[in-house]
């Protein structure tokens, strides 16, 4: 059988150099895949996948999953931001300017490009932002967002085929990259890819999200859609060799994961692990971009791709992640993330160990 497909997924980096913090800024990149997730043929490598945590600005009331956050850092975004950073192990993070909703506190661009700023100062990792989810005031604080922030590659979203024009103006002008959005449809999917590349938006600068759906809410279509995009990328549609993005904080609004009925068990345990069956659906199905909710979701999630790869973080790994000397040996399993599943906070220490998410910060 010849294990080998004609396509790969296209690189793409998150963060820069050119922006307020030079070298000091880490960079991180997705992309690269050219086989199935965690199938290693001779000849293919599957780079492990990124995970970024969410953070608002304005945390809505009627908003679970942050029960087990300091209500400091609930009302201090940049410190939340930098808890993420600090205590949880992650990649990157993606920060909700929820603050901008026209039905909530209507804040302004303006202050909505402040906010930006102060949470790239106090983190040295990559920066993904969002908009409020209302598409009018959207454009006018992305574009002002990507302006403030030139020369940070923020990834901006999300876009979507009724107003990617003027938010992809602001990208490309300002050195960004783009979330285009599509509603669990390939077609959609490429054709958003169709659409930015003919504004000018490189392929390169483009991360798909088509929509991640719960556990219990059409997960098993979503998993479909995505199955379908990967295929189609590895058989040579280069409109759908971007790298796919997984939204798993939908979980917290199925109605199962949140109700606090006793039968069902401990709300809060089964929130996270909603979330964590979520991400994995679309962790088997090829995204290789996750933003999370809860720190214990995202750890989970992180340690099954680290076992799936049988690599982790061991030094005797090679970069590509799959295809490593050790191939899920003890020294692997040493080295490469805790084994302690929903009590580790992600973040992976010298021994492999990791604190409890819950001491001192983050959700």
């Amino acid at each position: 059988m010849n294990w080998q497909w004609k396509g790969s997924i296209i690189k793409t980096q998150l963060g820069s150099h050119g922006g307020s913090k030079k070298d000091q800024r880490q960079l991180a990149s997705i992309g690269g895949a050219n086989c199935l997730p965690f199938m290693s043929p001779p000849g293919s490598t599957y780079p492990m996948p990124l995970f970024a945590l969410e953070v608002f600005d304005d945390t809505p009331e009627d908003v679970a999953g942050f029960e087990d956050t300091p209500k400091e850092l609930l009302a201090d975004v940049a410190r939340w931001a930098k808890a993420c950073q600090d205590q949880h192990g992650v990649d990157a993070v993606c920060l909700r300017l929820t603050s901008t909703n026209p039905e909530g506190l209507n804040s302004t661009p303006e202050s909505a490009a402040s906010t930006v700023m102060k949470v790239l100062e106090v983190i040295d990792l990559p920066l993904i932002v969002y908009g409020s989810g209302s598409m009018e005031k959207d454009l006018e604080v992305l574009t002002e967002v990507a302006r403030a922030a030139k020369g940070e590659r923020l990834y901006l979203g999300h876009v979507q085929e009724e107003s990617y024009a003027e938010i992809a103006d602001a990208a490309k002008e300002n050195g960004h990259g783009i979330i285009a959005f599509s509603n669990l449809d390939i077609n959609l999917a490429k054709q958003m890819n169709i659409l930015l590349t003919e504004h000018g938006i490189p392929l390169e600068d483009i991360i798909m999200d088509p929509l991640q759906a719960a556990l219990g809410t059409g997960l098993e279509y979503s998993y479909s859609v995505l199955e379908r995009i990967r295929i189609g990328a590895l058989e040579g549609d280069r409109m759908l060799q971007t790298p796919v993005l997984c939204d798993s904080s939908v979980a917290w609004k199925a109605r199962e994961a949140t109700d606090d009925d006793p039968k069902f068990g401990d709300v809060r345990l089964r929130g996270i692990y909603w979330e964590a069956a979520t991400a994995f659906s679309s962790l088997m199905a090829g995204s290789e971009l996750f933003l999370m909710r809860h720190p214990k979701a995202m750890a989970m999630l992180k340690k099954t791709a680290q076992d799936l790869s049988k690599c982790g973080d061991s030094k005797d790994c090679n970069s590509e992640g799959i295809n490593s000397k050790c191939g899920g040996s003890k020294d692997c399993n040493s080295e490469g993330g805790n084994s302690e599943g929903i009590n580790s906070n992600g973040g992976n220490s010298k021994d492999g160990s990791s604190k409890d998410s819950n001491s001192g910060g983050g959700n």
